[in-house]
């Protein structure tokens, strides 16, 4: 178990900025792992790369220490320098055998993320394993731990609460309007293209809205938002030109002028006498204010739209006291989360014991054939030439018979001496 390895870098170590510097596009990922494979002496690699950590996953017979890990991110990155390299040795996170299995576990169960109980990793994990193994990386060990991985993280998610309750804004933006009947025919206006507006885009056409039209100072990545959410795609310049209305407006910008004042909110909903609206909801038709769904950091909203009756105002600030109360609630279920890991980990051990045993009896069927052949062609070969076809037959079956519990009877036995073992 020793030779199981995992060297990380996650926003708590290093940052999310640095934490870009290890990120691989996906044509890179394996001549860079087969690389490092043959440069470290590694039998077995997997690279696991999210938006907020890097893990680099793999088997091999060296002691991962410093003069490793020296030689390790030379071959991963040729063009760092020495500082550089010494820098992020002094702030990578390294496991070793059953502690490395342990920290996966925890990974792929979300207590060790940016956000507990986000469900997203274990996918993420899943995904950089079947990437791994189909170009021929990854091995019988990573696989093995994987699977134990997997599973337990199933578990997690079915048996404790911890990803119940939404903490990300972005769901808890589509919750609120969940909350407010709000139909998926309602037009949105989406004024920005950043990470956190994406997100939301992705969220509201998963969840079947369709009816988007995009905003941005870059009309180029306005584009391709909405060439993603089928919409349409104006510069920000135009904001004061919107003619089709707006029943919901999601902002999120990082200018540091209000976005949204008083004047382009009424051009943007042609609400220029300040009244309520009258929309079709999901199985009515009601009088209903525009949802502003506002998360940006100073906010893009002037103060006198957010008090105006035609506004119904969901700000940032707003969703993160849901999120920390939630996140709060999530806490909680960790003293089981922590029990089931612990469990997991433990029952590893004896899966890993077992697993050797199988492998170190691999052997066994090519020497029980091996001397079958030898019996069958040399040591009584003059006999058999004497025997009829009849009693041919009969010894082969008897000689099949005999092989399979030869191959069998061994790894039953060896099954048997470690579960007495464990219980003594």
């Amino acid at each position: 178990m020793i030779k199981f390895n995992i060297v990380a870098f996650t926003h708590t170590g290093i940052g999310l900025n640095e934490i870009g510097k290890f990120h691989l596009d996906e044509v890179h990922i394996v001549p860079t792992m087969k690389h490092i494979k043959k440069e470290m002496n590694i039998s077995e690699i997997m690279y696991l790369s999210t938006c907020n950590r890097v893990e680099f996953i793999f088997v091999t017979d060296e002691e991962v220490d410093a003069d490793f890990l020296a030689l390790f991110f030379k071959a991963f990155q040729p063009n760092w320098n020495h500082a550089v390299i010494q820098n992020y040795i002094s702030k990578a996170k390294t496991w070793n055998g059953i502690n490395a299995v342990n920290h996966l576990i925890e990974v792929a169960s979300s207590v060790d993320s940016m956000v507990i109980g986000e469900r997203e990793i274990i996918t993420q994990v899943r995904n950089a394993y079947d990437f791994s193994k189909e170009n021929k990386l990854a091995g019988d060990l990573i696989r093995v731990v994987i699977r134990q991985t997997i599973e337990t993280a199933k578990k997690v998610y079915t048996e404790t609460s911890i990803a119940t309750k939404p903490v990300s804004v972005v769901s808890l933006a589509y919750h609120a309007l969940v909350e407010r009947q709000v139909a998926l025919n309602a037009r949105i206006v989406v004024i920005g293209t950043g990470v956190t507006n994406t997100n939301m885009c992705r969220f509201l056409k998963k969840h079947g809205y369709k009816n988007f039209t995009i905003y941005n100072r870059t009309k180029k990545n306005a584009d391709v938002l909405a060439k993603f959410v089928s919409g349409k795609s104006k510069p920000l310049i135009d904001l004061d030109k919107h003619s089709t209305g707006a029943d919901i407006i999601v902002t999120c910008t990082s200018a540091n002028e209000e976005i949204i004042t008083e004047k382009i909110f009424k051009k943007i909903t042609g609400d220029s006498q300040n009244r309520a609206r009258t929309v079709s909801l999901a199985s009515e038709t009601v009088r209903k204010r525009t949802t502003i769904i506002d998360l940006a950091i100073p906010s893009d909203t002037a103060e006198p739209v957010k008090k105006l009756k035609t506004v119904d105002y969901i700000s940032v600030e707003s969703l993160k006291k849901i999120a920390d109360v939630n996140l709060k609630e999530r806490r909680k279920e960790l003293i089981k989360v922590r029990q089931i890991i612990y469990d997991a980990v433990e029952e590893f051990k004896e899966i890993f014991k077992l697993r050797q045993v199988e492998l170190k009896m691999r052997s066994i069927p090519e020497k029980v054939k091996e001397i079958r052949a030898l019996a069958v062609n040399e040591v009584f070969s003059k006999e058999l030439k004497d025997m009829d076809e009849n009693a041919k037959q009969v010894l082969e079956k008897i000689l099949d018979y005999m092989e399979k519990k030869y191959i069998s009877v061994p790894m039953v036995m060896a099954k048997e001496m470690m579960t007495n073992t464990n219980e003594q």
